[in-house]
């Protein structure tokens, strides 16, 4: 009898695997979800909800702004082309609204100073300087004249001002002609032809943010020396400028003060102010006569964020006694103006996710602004409120697809300090999930990593909510936005503190029945994709994980990394000594064994950043020990998969790929099954 049923038992077992081969092969459809009763809604497992959000329309749409640039009759800004592989070209936004096209997107404007660029345009009446990405030279661009370069090939220029008086340009430059590791400088070039320029200051490790006074008398500027990031320690400097001489009697500003100084800014009437973390928060403050520093105001709050890029600006002059100002509190933004002389405030505008580049217009101050919702574009500021001036065209989202985030904090009870995070629920009008299931989590960690989670809307976080994924957005250790002393907690820990505190939050939304405990995932790019590396080799809380070239290695990282971070990992992790053990300890990469959790690797094949090849064992090491593993190679990407067609495809794989290893069938028939005959055969995609 018990021969019998066994023998049943296998008959049952290949007949279900039969039928499930012929459904593949005659691509039989799957019976249609029962609806319920009461809301009328389909009732459908979390992870396979249809959504309205494809992965083509989260990454399609141009709406990505870099940088404003005011002009006497409007303001140019910098704008990402998706149809043309996210190349950028300039705009110029008239005071009427009107929009002309100024630098065609096939130009590509992009900065390579520092390695992350930024303000890579300037505008000098009729012309603009434009940093062109293929060649780094700065061009001269002028109406109906063909672009002139003039600046020496293979040196890098941004952050450029005009010193009107001396007719020429002021610039950061970044010279990789020498030998070794590139010079950096502050160089005063020629307006109208290609140009070696004057040096006016050397000696630096790094320098940023030139600023000419509004008489054209002095000039002041930031720089740093290694091991410093720009958001540990900085110099402020000011010399006098002379048209004939260049710079005389240079001097070092605060010197008996430590702290990152940034965003240098001279008021309408000639007084130097800047933003430091001198009392642990990025306060603005004004320099006095006699050199020493006046905060314009004093609060717990942030006034700036790590300058990774060149040309930031978070404050800008309305008047010469009255300031405009983003500041960021607990991971909210506030947008202020600030009577300097009477030292109050008055709040302006509380709706923004996001606030950047507040610059003075010809009629107004304009800043780039995003919400919680899909609304983003130009504002100004008229009075005491704000109008739109501008706004790209995006895709149109119903808002009963749209999951609003519930900020959440908590204390660790690792490291005594407080943890913050955005909660998004799923979120779908016409679904539900069964009522015993509970919905899958993804953890996401930002890069850097000292950056931070927004509250700004994002289309990727939507696109996983309306599927019936939760989302968790975390702000852990060494997060901007919080203070100086909770930007640094992360130092001699990376690798530990952000993983502890992504493991306490998910165990804090898990412990609120929120989510399902056996269903979380973790995912992050770059710095966040070390993070979950991490995560895995040595914690077992998650049950997959995403890696967006992810850094495995930080003894290759160390030695293979540009100048900008040659010292980050001193800080992030601790000094390389003579056999040392400890970067190879911190190394996801020599700890492979311990990684059991199934794996998604998405890798550029040109990263200069993360060698491809650490992908490589990564994948080979765990495919060798039978761990599910997926491999989405892209042969036209180096660090990150910045092309749009890139994205969606990864995307999509990404979700086939929670689809695999939670037990649900994505509902996009575009979804790349390829992630899946990945998992089976163990072979790389290439793209």
């Amino acid at each position: 009898m018990a021969r019998r049923l066994k023998n049943l038992t296998w008959v049952l077992v290949w007949l279900a695997v039969a039928a499930m081969l012929l459904m593949r092969l005659f691509q039989v459809a799957a019976p249609e979800p029962l609806r319920d009763e009461r809301s009328g809604r389909l009732i459908a497992d979390y992870g396979s909800w249809h959504s309205v959000l494809s992965a083509k329309a989260v990454y399609a749409p141009s709406d990505s702004f870099g940088v404003l640039m005011p002009i006497e009759d409007g303001v140019y800004f910098t704008q990402v082309d998706a149809n043309l592989g996210g190349k950028v070209g300039v705009n110029q936004l008239g005071l009427s609204g009107d929009l002309v096209n100024i630098i065609p997107s096939e130009f590509d404007v992009k900065s390579r100073v520092h390695e992350y660029g930024g303000a890579p345009i300037l505008a000098i009446g009729s012309s603009l300087f434009a940093v062109k990405r293929d060649d780094q030279r700065l061009y001269r661009i002028a109406p109906n004249q063909q672009p002139v370069v003039i600046t020496p090939a293979n040196t890098r220029h941004a952050d450029c001002v005009s010193y009107t008086k001396g007719s020429r340009l002021i610039c950061v430059r970044e010279d990789h002609r020498v030998s070794g590791v590139p010079k950096a400088s502050l160089v005063a070039l020629n307006l109208n032809f290609e140009n070696e320029g004057e040096t006016l200051v050397s000696g630096s490790d790094f320098y940023s943010s030139p600023r000419v006074s509004p008489d054209g008398s002095q000039l002041a500027w930031i720089s740093w020396q290694q091991p410093n990031m720009p958001w540990d320690n900085t110099e402020l400097w000011v010399a006098d400028l002379d048209p004939d001489l260049g710079i005389v009697r240079a001097r070092r500003l605060l010197s008996q003060m430590q702290g990152a100084i940034t965003q240098p800014l001279y008021s309408p009437s000639g007084e130097l102010y800047v933003i430091a973390d001198f009392t642990n928060w990025w306060n603005i403050y004004r320099i006095k006569p006699d050199g020493s520093p006046e905060a314009v105001l004093e609060q717990a709050a942030e006034f700036a964020s790590p300058d990774w890029q060149l040309g930031n600006h978070s404050y800008a002059f309305e008047t010469d006694d009255q300031l405009i100002a983003s500041v960021q509190h607990e991971g909210k933004t506030h947008l202020l103006r600030i009577y300097t002389k009477l030292r109050i405030t008055e709040s302006i505008a509380a709706e923004f996710a996001e606030v950047k580049q507040l610059v003075k217009g010809p009629d107004s101050v304009y800043f780039i602004g995003s919400k919680i919702t899909p609304e983003k574009g130009i504002y100004r500021i008229r009075g005491r409120g704000v109008e739109l001036a501008y706004a790209p065209k995006l895709c149109i989202m119903d808002p009963r697809y749209v999951s609003r985030a519930e900020p959440i904090k908590f204390t660790s009870d690792i490291s005594g300090l407080p943890v913050y995070g955005y909660f998004y629920g799923p979120m779908n009008p016409e679904y539900i999930a069964p009522d015993d299931q509970r919905p899958p989590l993804i953890i996401m960690l930002h890069g850097g990593p000292t950056w931070r989670a927004s509250l700004s809307f994002r289309r990727d976080i939507q696109f996983w909510t309306s599927r019936g994924f939760a989302v968790l957005d975390v702000n852990y250790r060494g997060s901007s936005g919080f203070g100086r002393a909770y930007r640094q907690s992360l130092y001699g820990l990376w690798g530990r503190a952000e993983v502890e505190d992504a493991i306490e939050a998910a165990n804090y939304v898990m412990s609120r029945g929120w989510v399902d405990p056996d269903k979380v995932a973790i995912r992050g790019m770059s710095a966040g994709g070390f993070s979950v590396l991490s995560a895995l080799a040595f914690y077992n809380t998650f049950k997959a994980g995403v890696v967006y070239s992810g850094m495995s290695d930080l003894m290759a990282l160390d030695r293979e990394t540009h100048k900008f971070e040659q010292g980050y990992l001193h800080h992030l992790v601790g000094e390389l000594k003579p056999n040392s053990p400890l970067y190879r300890e911190r190394s996801p990469l020599y700890h492979l064994d311990d990684l059991k959790e199934p794996l998604l690797l998405v890798q550029g094949a040109n990263d200069p950043v993360v060698p491809a090849q650490q992908s490589n064992v990564i994948y080979a090491a765990l495919k060798r020990r039978g761990v599910p593993v997926a491999y989405l190679l892209f042969d036209d990407e180096g660090h990150g998969v910045k092309k749009p067609r890139n994205r969606v495809a990864a995307l999509n794989a990404e979700l086939s790929f929670y689809g695999q290893v939670f037990g649900f069938s994505p509902a996009d028939s575009q979804a790349d099954q390829r992630s899946l005959l990945l998992i089976d055969n163990g072979e790389a995609l290439r793209h």
